[in-house]
Order: structure tokens, then sequence, then C-alpha cells
């Protein structure tokens, strides 16, 4: 996972668990009132549960994590679940181990699939012994996120693709396709529609010569172009004329320059080769897939520091990078 998504979890996880422990604590002092009366136990969460909109369960545990009420939840009780031992349940080994209040991972719930989180508060006693726990169990999907999408990374990703792939590498060659033989026209074509044409993100398939698209017109529908579209000049009157977006990472005028870059990747070696490439002007990243099924992305300006030297062979291999802990058995000699 990368450290971008983990900053980003990690800060929803600290926001959810500052509101619910907060919550869950004002609890605490009917349940230890109450404890040792079901029906007591059993109104007071029914009551908590108008103010823990997005709870659906509450029930309460013996200090052996047996449960000693029933799951109270909006559609009322659910006694079948009294005396239910939860104390092998992974959201239950920080409660057990001490943890005044303590908040789940994700998981898919048993009975529904639904993902959830579970938090549990400790109850003690006034003499500070351990009565029992309160658990609240919640709807992934209803919880008060703030659900600030997180930023990508724009460092350079290397990933190794299928084994069975890189074991046959040098068994196979590049065998020229129809968008091979017409690769200046369509690498012309693809660049005016991204420039002049409201295309933010395109891929080339060499091998299978096609494309597919993805317009500021209709940007949440890809479209497919064959080698017939991409070798039609007339297919640049299918797309609206537009400027150029200010928001793009990518500057226009080294869009053509990265397409002839692909370009010398798919030519570069018979085994070694470019088996599609793609750009979004957007986040200004290449992403490129080679023979050997290994897949790249970085920003386009570092693409373009690379020369054929770094990707025949200057240090980057078929497989993973040196810091990967499943390294390959020699090194290969070129790059994908």
């Amino acid at each position: 996972m990368s450290e971008a998504l983990q900053a980003a979890i990690a800060r929803q996880r600290m926001l959810l668990r500052g509101r619910l422990a907060g919550q869950l604590d004002r609890l605490v002092a009917p349940c230890r009132t109450a404890w040792g009366d079901r029906a007591a136990l059993e109104d007071v969460l029914a009551r908590a549960l108008a103010a823990l909109p997005a709870c659906k369960y509450l029930y309460l545990l013996d200090a052996e994590a047996r449960q000693v009420t029933a799951n109270l939840s909006r559609q009322g009780a659910l006694p079948e679940h009294h005396q239910r031992d939860r104390s092998q349940r992974p959201y239950m080994a920080e409660a057990l181990a001490g943890a005044e209040f303590s908040l789940s991972p994700a998981y898919l719930s048993r009975n529904r699939g639904r993902p959830s989180l579970t938090a549990i508060q400790r109850i003690t006693a006034a003499d500070g012994g351990l009565l029992g726990f309160l658990g609240a169990d919640f709807d992934l999907r209803e919880l008060p996120l703030t659900r600030e999408l997180y930023r990508q990374s724009d460092q350079w990703l290397q990933l190794k693709g299928d084994p069975a792939i890189r074991g046959g590498l040098f068994y196979q060659q590049r065998v020229e396709s129809l968008m091979d033989s017409h690769i200046d026209g369509v690498l012309t074509l693809f660049a005016e529609l991204i420039t002049h044409h409201g295309v933010f993100h395109g891929k080339l398939h060499f091998s299978s010569s096609r494309a597919t698209i993805w317009s500021l017109d209709d940007p949440y529908r890809f479209r497919v172009l064959d080698f017939e579209d991409l070798t039609n000049p007339d297919t640049r009157l299918a797309y609206p004329q537009r400027p150029y977006p200010d928001a793009a990472e990518t500057p226009a005028a080294r869009v053509g320059e990265i397409f002839q870059s692909f370009k010398a990747l798919r030519f570069m070696d018979e085994n070694i080769y470019l088996r599609s490439g793609s750009l979004n002007i957007f986040n200004g990243i290449v992403a490129l897939n080679f023979s050997c099924d290994g897949s790249h992305y970085m920003r386009w300006d570092e693409f373009l520091d690379k020369d054929m030297d770094f990707w025949i062979g200057a240090g980057v291999t078929c497989a993973a990078p040196q810091a990967t802990t499943d390294p390959e058995p020699a090194p290969q000699p070129a790059g994908a």
C-alpha cells in the first residue's frame, strides 16, 4: 500500500476514533449503574441508538467477552445474540489486553458481508475493577467520514507482471502489428486528440492495434478506437475541438514527444518492447507495460529524461526494483 493511501486511511481512522470514543464514553456511567440488570441495560442501549445514527448494533459483554444483552438495533432487539462468546473475535484483542477504547480495522461482517468497523469501550466499576465491555458495530458506508480523496503519489512505481510471461520472455519475439506499420500517423492523430479535441486520458495498445480514450465531454465512459479509426484522419471530426485544459500537469507541447518515446520503446528490442502505453494529462502520469508484463508508472518529465540505455539495461530489469523482497535469481538485460 502506498504511503499516501496509508496516510489518508490513518487520518480517517483518527477522526473516527475521536468521534466514536467520546460517544461511547458517555454511555459508561448509565451502563455501570444498570449493570447486572439485563432489561435495564438493554433499555440504556435502545435509547443510546438515537445519538448514534451510523450505529447498526449495540451490545454489552462481561469481563470474559460473553454477551450479557441482546444486540440492540433500530429494528429492535435481537435476543439470539445473548450469551454469544466474542472473545475470539479480532476486534476484541485490544480491549481484552486492557485498552480503554479500541477501533477495529475494517472487515466484512460475518452475517451480511457488509464493510464494517467495531468499537469497544471498557466499562469499569467505581473501584476500578473490570465489569465488561460496550460494543458498537458500524456500517462503514454510513459512518461520518470526511471522504477526502487522497492524492496518488507521482513517485515512479514499478510492478512485476505474470511470472509465466517473464519466464518465457526470451522465447518470444515482437510480431509487427498493424499499428506498428502505420505508427507515425497513429501517434500524430492520437496526440492531436489529446491536445486539441478534449481527450485527457489515452492508452495505446500496440500489439492489438487499438486504443482506449476518455474525453472531457463524457468523462465517465471510455471509447475504443480500432486500427481503422486510428488511421482515418476523419476520426478527428467525431470529437469537438476543445482548448487544452489549464489544470493539466502535462504541457501540451510535450505530448507528441511522449508518444514518440513510446515508438522508440516499441521498437527498441525484439524480445523486450512496449506492449501498451498511456498518458493522463491531469496527473501527468505515463503508464507503460512491456513484453515481460512488467509495468511502470512515472511522471511525464521523468519519463522523457530516460534514454534508451536506461530502458535497455542501465539498472532497470523486467523484475521488480532491487528493494523488493522477492528478487529474481539473476538480473535480466533490459527494462520493463
